[in-house]
């Protein structure tokens, strides 16, 4: 098969397409033929040495993919054979990612993708849709567990609502019934954060933006689903509710991040990190049952039309594919394994 493989860690230029004998799923395990393979940060990461995982003599990158079962391993039921999928966390802690013709990966791990979702989408969700609803159930008020209607008469706001995870946050939420608010950088940005659902949409950059959400959101905002931590603390705090919750999985920018204790603690404000890998097995699986059901549902669609612009590269340009996640390419980056 056709893999894309680092032996060491560095710029782009350490992938190279190589032919590799076919993996053997082993105990608990499934055999992925990928169809398309997705682009995050942290493979990009991952690959610059940031996380790279200890003990293996290569890896192939790439934490989320689509495509179809082909093989099982002891343990596993056969008929999963044939079955469309979509893979999450596949390169996690293991050299086995979905930039390949196929990978092998735990069963839990790849989860079934209706006939009807295409592979895009699958692609597309793992990491950011996952971290998204973890974003959204981590409330001392809100449910643990995503529906229509687990988020009636809550307000969200996504920061960065045209980001793969903001975007993930406004389909989600508004999917679960909540009103959804989003910050962004501009019109171009605001006219994907609207396509994705977003109900009011702030641009930051113009004009008071706390006035702005404040115009949207009388009584404040629920649930901040935070990119930027320490750029956007501050306005966080001016719009959240008294034991309103800052959920942040990323701090983009490097800002430096200053607490104002005591008003934090008089409106009992609650500020969750959160990350997939810790999140732990049950929380993981919460979202990947409620992840599933909204993709099912078409509540998670892909492109430009629905706020997610698709970059698409094929395998043998994976070096070029993270270029453009490490050069900020608005929307999803994926690599196309198989036509």
């Amino acid at each position: 098969m056709k893999a894309i493989v680092y032996p060491e860690t560095g710029g782009p230029e350490v992938l190279r397409l190589v032919e590799r004998d076919l993996p053997v799923p082993g105990p608990g395990e499934v055999r992925v033929r990928i169809a398309v393979s997705g682009v995050n940060p942290t493979d990009v990461q991952a690959r610059a040495g940031v996380a790279h995982p200890k003990g293996f003599p290569e890896i192939t990158p790439h934490l989320d993919g689509a495509g179809v079962v082909d093989a099982t391993g002891p343990g596993v039921d056969a008929g999963r054979v044939g079955e469309r999928v979509w893979v999450f966390m596949a390169a996690a802690g293991r050299p086995t990612g979905t930039a390949a013709e196929y990978a092998v990966l735990p069963a839990d791990r790849a989860v079934p993708l209706p006939d009807e979702v295409p592979f895009e989408v699958g692609a597309a969700l793992g990491v950011p849709a996952l971290t998204a609803h973890r974003a959204l159930t981590v409330s001392e008020d809100g449910p643990r567990r995503l529906r229509p209607g687990a988020l009636d008469g809550a307000v969200v706001l996504a920061a960065g609502g045209a980001g793969a995870v903001g975007h993930a946050v406004v389909q989600l939420a508004r999917w679960a019934g909540a009103t959804v608010l989003s910050t962004v950088s501009g019109p171009a940005k605001a006219a994907l954060a609207t396509a994705a659902g977003a109900h009011h949409v702030i641009d930051y950059r113009a004009g008071d933006p706390v006035a702005a959400v404040r115009a949207a959101a009388p009584d404040g905002v629920d649930l901040v689903a935070e990119v930027a931590l320490g750029a956007n603390l501050a306005l966080d705090l001016a719009v959240l509710r008294p034991r309103g919750t800052i959920a942040t999985y990323a701090n983009a920018g490097g800002g430096p991040v200053q607490l104002d204790v005591p008003a934090h603690l008089v409106r009992n404000v609650r500020l969750q990190f959160l990350v997939l890998y810790t999140a732990g097995p049950e929380a993981r699986a919460a979202a990947v049952a409620d992840v599933a059901a909204a993709a099912a549902a078409g509540a998670l669609p892909v492109g430009r039309e629905h706020g997610l612009p698709l970059t698409r590269f094929p395998l043998e340009r994976t070096a070029d594919a993270h270029r453009a996640v490490e050069a900020g390419t608005v929307g999803k980056v994926l690599v196309d394994v198989r036509p």
